[in-house]
């Protein structure tokens, strides 16, 4: 059973850019996004019954490109900041930081990736 580890940062100001309810919030207004905590303490964003978003512990866990390569590609620009998710990260699986450093938009693009990622594999049926 794949388990993400929980990011122990703290959670920022709005001065510092997004916090970390707001990055759940936004996931959660994707059409067909529900929250679920499949293990104890750790909240996902699902989609079509898939995890498009581990949420817990202040931290963000999303699918970064269909390959791990593309993956590390963001983990290579911010090394302090982004990095291989456990268990899952050969899959393509990144962790980030939501501290400010890495800008808002670009959180909201990881979101979206990673969203996209996940409903162009679900049957059409469960597609939202």
């Amino acid at each position: 059973m794949v388990r993400a580890e929980v990011l122990a940062e703290a959670r920022p100001s709005a001065e510092d850019g997004v916090t970390h309810d707001e990055l759940v919030a936004y996931c959660l207004a994707k059409p067909g996004a529900v929250e679920d905590e499949p293990w104890e303490g750790d909240v996902v964003a699902k989609v079509g019954g898939k995890i498009f978003a581990f949420l817990g512990g202040g931290g963000l866990g999303v699918k970064c490109g269909a390959t791990a390569d593309e993956a590390a590609e963001l983990r290579h620009r911010y090394p302090e900041h982004a990095t291989v998710m456990p268990y899952i990260g050969r899959h393509g699986w990144n962790s980030v930081r939501v501290d400010g450093t890495i800008p808002d938009e670009e959180l909201r693009e990881l979101v979206d990736e990673s969203y996209d990622a996940i409903v162009a594999k679900l049957p059409k049926r469960l597609r939202p």
